[in-house]
């Protein structure tokens, strides 16, 4: 089959068929094919507008895309063994359809500024719904954070028992930190929107295209403002993969903890059947496997991100082939987070809590802190405080005693001022209801944060 190829004129060779499948990215950019389109009939438009084009030779142009577009819509675009691209694809079915005039599409635009366009478009979309569903994960925190608001259970430092928060409180911890994983994605959407098309193959288009109207004819924010620079800037796909990779940190540290938790050992919260597995051999096994994976393609997603970089270092040109290899990874990020987050919402809504486990787990030594803070108010200073308090705790574990069962005369013993009926400070409640700062995990501190996370979800 001949080739139909957007180049090719001074070649008197045919190209080595495994060079050109080395050389074709058709497999990976196809699905690029609308936002190609998009481009296409903007090019045209702007073509038109600089009486490159007739009336006539624009509206065909315009008719014969938008046959193109219906075919990849409807699934009846059939793609030659010989398209080397989405471009060439989309061009070949366009003389197939309209004729000669087809070759007028590609007047003054090159494939360096036409790939850069049609990448951004696509990202400009990818950020939108990658950004809707990190709220749809955020709102299933606020779910779990309203319900279990009040549930009290161990925090943890080092994974030691550190001391007692709400888990209302916990839930909003990965809130938090998923708000700031949608706010890095708008931010670099900014960056997105601009437009590289008419920068051509490096030096700017040769035609007098009105670049500010095409910018807004396709929805870009701004123009590339160096031509130069337009062809070979892929800071916005290097963007989306950090964006990714430190979301996928997030997502695994949040998985982290759920496995951990509903592991026997810890029993505070039970998986729904519909987001765990079974074990091939061992028919009591209930695996997190969601989380697991979440927790897994954490690390595909920070191997995104540094194999892009390394592909970006030291390019010399204004366009290397080397860039081809740019929107594989993104690919395969967006395709992970969109597979990974509405799971991991629908897992968390369905996620049982054993609220007396959590209780019961608590080790009273995590109240250590405050009975520092008890003696801080009877003018001990907290270095003191914490010397003694540090005394009673061992003396509560070589009685083999929990803390706030300590006898009276052996905490008297280590300091007079641990004398007395100390019930009200050595109680979980009470721990809780002392952090009454912004950001604490008093329940109206919880509450207050609560309301606050809403607000900010919108």
């Amino acid at each position: 089959m001949e080739k139909h190829t957007l180049w090719g004129g001074r070649f008197e060779q045919e190209t080595d068929p495994q060079m050109w499948a080395l050389n074709a990215s058709i497999m990976v950019d196809r699905r690029l094919a609308f936002h190609d389109i998009r481009g296409s009939q903007a090019w045209v438009r702007a073509l038109h507008r600089a009486g490159v084009l007739t009336a006539q030779e624009a509206q065909t142009l315009q008719d014969g895309l938008e046959r193109v577009a219906a075919e990849f819509a409807e699934g009846r675009f059939v793609f030659a063994p010989t398209d080397e691209d989405i471009h060439t694809a989309v061009e070949r079915r366009l003389g197939e359809l309209v004729g000669a005039v087809a070759g007028k599409l590609h007047t003054g635009r090159s494939r360096n500024d036409q790939v850069a366009t049609d990448f951004r478009l696509w990202m400009l979309d990818a950020i939108d719904a990658v950004r809707r569903a990190i709220a749809e994960l955020q709102s299933a925190l606020l779910e779990r954070a309203e319900a279990d608001l009040d549930a009290i259970m161990p925090g943890y430092t080092h994974l030691q028992q550190a001391q007692p928060i709400l888990l209302g409180h916990w839930w909003l911890a990965h809130f938090w930190a998923l708000q700031r994983d949608r706010e890095r994605f708008a931010q670099s959407r900014e960056r997105t929107s601009v437009m590289p098309l008419g920068a051509a193959a490096l030096a700017g288009t040769a035609y007098p295209i009105d670049r500010a109207a095409l910018a807004a004819d396709l929805g870009f924010k701004a123009v590339a403002p160096n031509s130069h620079d337009a062809v070979s800037d892929r800071d916005f796909a290097a963007e989306f993969l950090f964006n990714a990779a430190m979301l996928g940190v997030h997502l695994s540290k949040l998985a982290e903890g759920v496995i951990l938790f509903s592991s026997a050992e810890f029993g505070f919260f039970e998986l729904s059947d519909a987001y765990s597995t079974g074990s091939s051999l061992m028919p009591q096994k209930k695996n997190p496997d969601a989380f697991e994976l979440a927790r897994g393609k954490s690390g595909a997603l920070i191997g995104n991100l540094t194999g892009l970089m390394a592909t970006l270092k030291g390019l010399p040109s204004a366009y290397d082939k080397d860039l081809q290899e740019d929107k594989a990874p993104v690919f395969r990020a967006y395709d992970d987070l969109m597979a990974l987050l509405p799971v991991l919402a629908k897992a968390l809504r369905t996620l049982k809590v054993n609220r007396e486990r959590m209780a019961s787990a608590l080790d009273s030594a995590t109240l250590a802190t405050d009975l520092a803070d008890y003696l801080v108010t009877h003018g001990i200073p907290f270095r003191e405080a914490h010397s003694i308090v540090g005394k009673a705790v061992s003396a509560a574990l070589r009685l083999g005693v929990p803390l706030n069962e300590l006898p009276e005369d052996v905490r008297a013993a280590i300091h007079p001022a641990l004398a007395g009926d100390l019930t009200d400070v050595l109680s979980p409640e009470a721990c809780l209801a002392r952090r009454n700062v912004e950001g604490g995990t008093a329940p109206a501190a919880v509450r207050a944060q609560l309301e606050k996370a809403k607000e900010a979800l919108g």
